[in-house]
């Protein structure tokens, strides 16, 4: 670190009660559950613990992804789970994922419930499960793997790195913010010449690796994420504009948006879903 920084770090950190942006009422560095309360159950095979932020919307895309193609063993109720407010840290949500993170899946289907978390992980779960969006084909699968899983390693960069400091944090920080922007446009950058010769990340088949990949980048590139597309020069991307944008008009992908939201348009929300008839309303989004 540099002599002339502001901030010595201690020979031992503790947390201190200082504001940490959005997100510091329920930052803290001990897991577990910090109160008792049960998880909702419905009456589905899938019970889906969740909020429409990108790494939700992946599995609730997902979901109604399958029930478009006639899967209907594939039906769902989806709870939210406000972050915010904590409830990520309930003794039933930890007891299903103890990284007390959203997305959180409880699958019936089988003899007994299995628990499922990670959104990489319920994806995975879920294509292997249906057949569904995951080629049988061995070139074609290991793309596809390597994509949903470039998804995992990247993604982070974009939300906890860039998203914080740029959105989030108490006050813009210019080293933070130069180094994650530097590093989300190589990943816009290395999408795009992807997208250049292919119309989907895996060839010409929409696959586990699109679903993945655009609620955060396609997300981002059509202005719905952090209020950064001016920021980021998100025209220049063309491909990954053209493939943003064909997928955004996919049923399934609408209404997956939809699910576990609690902000925005009323017409846009659906916090709870339990029922492919929760979509017919009033007002609905179309």
């Amino acid at each position: 670190m540099s002599k002339t920084s502001k901030y010595t770090p201690p020979h031992v950190w503790t947390p201190e009660e200082v504001d940490s942006g959005r997100f510091s009422g329920i930052n803290r560095p001990e897991a577990g559950a910090t109160y008792e309360q049960e998880l909702p159950v419905g009456k589905h095979p899938f019970q889906l613990y969740s909020l429409a932020t990108p790494n939700g919307v992946k599995v609730t895309v997902l979901l109604e992804e399958l029930l478009e193609l006639g899967h209907s063993d594939a039906e769902y109720d989806a709870w939210p789970v406000r972050i915010i407010d904590g409830e990520q840290f309930s003794s039933g949500f930890v007891a299903v994922n103890p990284n007390s993170k959203i997305p959180a899946l409880l699958d019936h289907s089988g003899p007994e419930p299995l628990r499922v978390f990670e959104s990489g992980a319920i994806l995975l779960h879920l294509a292997e499960k249906f057949g569904e969006f995951l080629p049988e084909e061995a070139t074609a699968r290991a793309e596809t793997l390597s994509w949903l899983f470039w998804n995992i390693g990247s993604a982070p960069f974009l939300g906890g790195g860039f998203g914080h400091f740029y959105a989030y944090a108490p006050e813009p920080l210019k080293y933070p913010i130069d180094r994650y922007t530097m590093e989300v446009k190589r990943q816009l950058d290395v999408l795009d010449q992807r997208l250049a010769n292919n119309e989907y990340l895996v060839g010409n088949e929409y696959s586990l690796a699109d679903i993945a990949n655009w609620p955060w980048y396609g997300a981002l590139v059509l202005g719905h994420l952090y209020e950064a597309a001016d920021f980021l020069d998100v025209q220049r991307y063309e491909n990954v504009q053209r493939w943003a944008r064909s997928i955004k008009q996919r049923p399934a992908v609408k209404r997956g948006c939809m699910v576990n939201r609690t902000w925005g348009k009323p017409e846009n929300q659906l916090p709870e879903r339990h029922a492919a008839s929760d979509f017919d309303r009033p007002g609905s989004s179309d």
